[in-house]
């Protein structure tokens, strides 16, 4: 057990939550013991309580209580902490990378970050199998749901990871997601403007969409828009959709989409379970040989390079159950136009 340690939040350590800096410094701690630390008032910044979300500045000086000794690691584990297989998984899902970022092709079912009976067995718990010769461990600097597939970045630096960290909050990213609705929507192209909420209650993990003029007067509430074109339809049962998140809000696409009657398939959570979709009683899978997983998948990506200022533009191929399902409909990712948002000619 370490003593009460005061740290100073280095030069490129600036604008990383509080959490994360401090899992990075130091490894035994995790999430819940973080929220503990904060919830007590032992951790504190410049004398200051605050919350595991708290954005640090350079040159902030950091209270730190006294700490449990890091573990030795497990015999069957390699010297960061984790499984070879882990380690392999997670390392074959990189499909692109250079000095300053790393792309993953994010798997279904893998969270991004810990959480309750999770264990280590997330990307950010398996970072330290990306560092590819480098000192320190890459940053995420945006998530996905567990159940979404899709492209994720990695920063390599800390002066990186602010980078970009300030193009997500500033929107200057572009993101298009591919999705099977139950149903088609109409019209074939619109954007969703419902505000978002906690649903609360035996619902707590879900969110509840609400008009956008009830946003400002509804505690918790954020505004939230989605754009979405569709791209090939299954008659009138389904429909390939792409969707781009004008904003960044939890379950956002999920939510709007089954808030405009059209949940995305496999998804439980907003779409009910029911397998079958008759008439206008839209569950959120369709029956035969269709897969139960989640048809969610961040496709693409485009930014300007934090460095070097080109245009980066990166897509990740579908998993596995949605290929499938792409296959069982005839549908081909290369029929997917460049831009679907475009207005045609």
């Amino acid at each position: 057990m370490s003593g009460v340690q005061h740290v100073t939040v280095g030069p490129e350590e600036g604008d990383q939550r509080l959490d994360r800096w401090l899992k990075r410094r130091f490894p035994q701690l995790n999430q819940a013991m973080v929220e503990r630390y904060c919830r007590k008032g032992e951790l504190r910044v410049d004398g200051g309580r605050v919350k595991a979300a708290t954005r640090l500045e350079a040159g902030q000086s950091v209270r730190i209580p006294p700490l449990p000794d890091a573990p030795p690691p497990k015999p069957a584990a390699t010297e960061q902490g984790q499984s070879p297989d882990n380690e392999a998984m997670i390392q074959a899902a990189v499909i692109w990378k250079d000095q300053h970022i790393i792309a993953l092709n994010k798997p279904p079912g893998l969270p991004s970050q810990g959480g309750s009976g999770q264990g280590s067995r997330h990307v950010d718990g398996l970072t330290g199998a990306l560092m590819f010769g480098y000192k320190e461990r890459p940053v995420l600097v945006h998530r996905l749901d567990k159940d979404t597939s899709g492209i994720m970045l990695l920063a390599r630096t800390p002066r990186v990871a602010r980078r970009l960290g300030e193009a997500f909050r500033a929107r200057a990213t572009r993101k298009i997601y591919w999705a099977i609705t139950a149903g088609v929507p109409a019209p074939a192209k619109a954007t969703i403007r419902y505000g978002l909420v906690k649903a609360g209650g035996p619902n707590a993990e879900k969110m509840r969409c609400i008009h956008p003029d009830q946003v400002a007067a509804t505690e918790g509430a954020k505004n939230a828009i989605t754009d979405y074109a569709i791209i090939e339809r299954l008659g009138s049962r389904a429909a390939w959709v792409a969707l781009s998140p004008v904003t960044g809000r939890t379950h956002q696409l999920r939510a709007h989409m089954a808030e405009i009657g059209h949940p995305i398939v496999g998804d439980g959570k907003y779409g009910g379970s029911g397998q079958e979709n008759p008439g206008t009683g839209w569950g959120a899978q369709l029956g035969g040989e269709i897969s139960r997983k989640l048809h969610l998948h961040a496709r693409s990506i485009q930014l300007e390079h934090p460095v070097t200022g080109q245009m980066l533009t990166l897509s990740a191929p579908l998993p596995a159950h949605m290929a499938r399902s792409w296959a069982t409909f005839g549908w081909r990712e290369s029929d997917a136009p460049e831009d679907p948002f475009e207005d045609e000619a």
